[in-house]
């Protein structure tokens, strides 16, 4: 549509090569059969001639009509995509899809709504779309970033983490973080319980001397008069 063209020529390039039709597309255009060609020559001069009319076809398909009447006549598949990267505005969007990623790798928080594995596998997927944008991040950053995001329940755990001297990759931090979560979750259910049972002994001790008595009453024997 002119503002998609990275996503477009994505999906073009796999539903061509599942198809099987993508050879116009890896190869350039062969030379002119003669008679002196050989048997495999004219083989893959037809199979190239088939690809690229049928992958020409496909990609007018799929191309919006407002774009269409822009695109000049072109019967050479490769160069149909080249041009149509010419009059895409993609690269634009792009740069500002790259910023929105990187606001919110930056920002971005664990809040609990979703498992750590969740959280972590998030943040690495929003590293591969800026990769793919042709930005940097490296796992040391990445790593940092994910540190970053933690909760003050962490707070032990970024503690240690920055006090060690060999520092983890990405999949050694995703796996340290799930048994901290493990062990907090635990940890969060011992202290429940104890309170549920520091509560049902108060109820049962109410229960037991009765409303508004705080306990059996105490008799000084010193106090009461002699018979």
């Amino acid at each position: 549509n002119g503002l998609n063209f990275s996503e477009w020529s994505e999906q073009v390039q796999f539903h061509l090569g599942v198809l099987d039709l993508d050879l116009a597309l890896s190869t350039d255009n062969p030379a002119a059969l003669t008679d002196t060609s050989s048997t495999g020559q004219r083989s893959f001069h037809k199979a190239w001639e088939r690809s690229n009319r049928l992958s020409l076809m496909f990609m007018r398909m799929t191309v919006a009509n407002n774009v269409k009447s822009t695109i000049p006549v072109i019967d050479n598949a490769k160069e149909f995509v080249q041009s149509m990267e010419n009059l895409s505005q993609s690269e634009s969007v792009d740069k500002s899809r790259a910023g929105t990623l990187m606001g919110t790798l930056t920002t971005i928080k664990y809040d609990g709504s979703r498992t750590m594995h969740e959280h972590v596998t998030e943040i690495v997927n929003i590293a591969a779309r800026l990769r793919s944008m042709g930005m940097k991040v490296d796992e040391s950053f990445l790593v940092q970033f994910i540190i970053n995001s933690l909760p003050s329940e962490y707070g032990p755990f970024q503690i240690n983490y920055n006090t060690i001297k060999d520092k983890w990759n990405v999949a050694e931090l995703q796996s340290m973080l799930i048994q901290e979560e493990a062990r907090l979750k635990k940890q969060g259910i011992h202290s429940i319980n104890l309170i549920g049972q520091s509560s049902g002994a108060k109820r049962k001790l109410g229960k037991k001397y009765g409303k508004g008595n705080k306990g059996p009453l105490n008799i000084n024997e010193s106090s009461c008069p002699n018979p």
